[in-house]
């Protein structure tokens, strides 16, 4: 059961089309308001504060024909910066929501909208805003615009000093490190430092793309080119042009993908499906993966050569067990985080919660960290966090013998199959704790049959 949250604006001058969202979406978002006309949106975002933004791109006033909703887009994005805008579109029009994509909209939905793509979507857009606001840290303190925690650990000291060298090139980065260490965090802060910091990354999980539709997700497609094909489509990649596109889980990508996506890095242009045009695309590739890919490499699993292509830098994120000087200051941000979230202010930890969270060895990292603090604070009844209200660092996580799994797949669905049941349902819990946006945990439920 999806847990209602967050607030959204409904922008459209067509009131049968503000009604049926609204019904649609009154089980995802605790809060919904809809206007039909754009000149209240400015008002709307000072009271209101919504997450998401969901704004028609022509209105029967039209400043310009087409170019109305671009203009409503730039506002929002000055007055509320944190506000994710969903473009709502005919297919007329797809044209300009890739340019509003590219002016620093989340995504696009287009009319006729189908019902399940569009909660995906606008969930996407909702979670990612409650994200950054829960983002740990601020640069060591001293950088309102990251959402990176450093920390005075050698070893993140020594990573820090590494990526203020390599960020400002066009180098391709492979990040590497166990779930729950901050991957596509350190992903943005590189892209933050780079000199395409003007436009916005595109973040691509590719363990949440079938096979069917890698081709056409990563490069797009043409009219026509397959039975829904019913407008030209770009891909991830032309989307991503001038700035980076991370693609998260990258171990995931079957070995007869590997060599699609090799020839478009090789060739920095790409062609839709169903097209011959070659496109040029300008992107600063960031990798990502909790695999061996030097070991996939050896087994046959891994292209070599496409290793040598996206690992010109190679950066390792350390668990969190290897930065125990950085467990107590991380707690500390996320106490005074939930604190504030549940009006719970002025707490913090014993002397023994701080050598209980030291010792622990947090075998799900900062996320698994983030969770157990927010776990504590919600159940605390005080001013003090004691150690008995700390539950985290499973220490048996790991023990289990490895003849008892079978198969990589039979072992993810006993995974989620035990999350789900741990956080009673919650599936914005489940994806959190897993280290998968929420979009991948339902394609693996369907999967699996869950």
């Amino acid at each position: 059961m999806i847990k209602k949250q967050g607030t959204i604006l409904i922008v459209d001058d067509n009131r049968n089309i503000l009604t049926t969202v609204r019904m649609l979406l009154e089980p995802i978002f605790a809060n919904i308001i809809t206007i039909a006309n754009p000149n209240s949106i400015p008002a709307k975002l000072r009271e209101e504060h919504p997450d998401v933004v969901l704004l028609d791109m022509n209105f029967s006033s039209g400043i310009n024909s087409g170019n109305e909703g671009l203009y409503w887009l730039r506002e929002i994005k000055s007055l509320s910066p944190k506000t994710e805008v969903v473009l709502f579109t005919a297919y007329a029009d797809i044209q300009l929501a890739v340019t509003g994509i590219k002016e620093g909209a989340a995504d696009f939905i287009v009319k006729p909208f189908d019902n399940e793509k569009m909660i995906g979507t606008l969930l996407e857009a909702r979670d990612k805003n409650k994200a950054a606001d829960k983002a740990t840290g601020k640069n060591g303190g001293k950088d309102s615009n990251s959402t990176m925690y450093w920390g005075d650990s050698e070893v993140m000291t020594n990573l820090r000093n590494i990526v203020e060298k390599v960020a400002a090139t066009d180098a391709n980065i492979l990040i590497t490190g166990e779930n729950g260490t901050g991957k596509e965090v350190l992903a943005n802060e590189i892209h933050r430092l780079s000199t395409r910091c003007g436009k916005k990354m595109l973040p691509v999980d590719m363990g949440a793309i079938t096979e069917t539709l890698f081709e056409s997700e990563l490069f797009g497609h043409v009219k026509g080119a397959f039975t829904d094909a019913k407008v030209d489509k770009p891909g991830k990649f032309e989307l991503a042009d001038g700035s980076t596109i991370f693609l998260d889980e990258i171990g995931n990508l079957s070995y007869s993908l590997q060599a699609k996506l090799l020839t478009a890095l090789q060739r920095r242009s790409i062609v839709r499906v169903g097209g011959s045009t070659q496109i040029p695309v300008d992107v600063r590739l960031v990798c990502a993966t909790n695999r061996n890919l030097q070991q996939m490499v050896n087994d046959g699993e891994f292209r070599e050569d496409l290793l040598y292509r996206i690992n010109t830098i190679h950066l390792e994120l350390p668990a969190l067990r290897q930065r125990k000087a950085d467990i107590v200051p991380l707690a500390n941000r996320f106490l005074r985080q939930y604190g504030d979230m549940y009006n719970k202010t002025n707490l913090r930890f014993s002397d023994e919660a701080e050598q209980k969270l030291t010792s622990l060895p947090w075998y799900g990292n900062i996320r698994e960290l983030q969770h157990a603090i927010e776990k504590a604070v919600i159940l605390s009844d005080g001013g003090m966090i004691a150690a008995e209200d700390i539950d985290g660092g499973n220490q048996t996580r790991r023990e289990k013998p490895l003849e008892e799994v079978q198969t990589l797949d039979e072992m993810e669905c006993r995974m989620i199959e035990k999350t789900i049941k741990e956080c009673e349902g919650n599936l914005s819990v489940v994806a959190a704790r897993l280290g998968i946006s929420r979009q991948t945990l339902y394609n693996k439920i369907k999967r699996y049959g869950i």
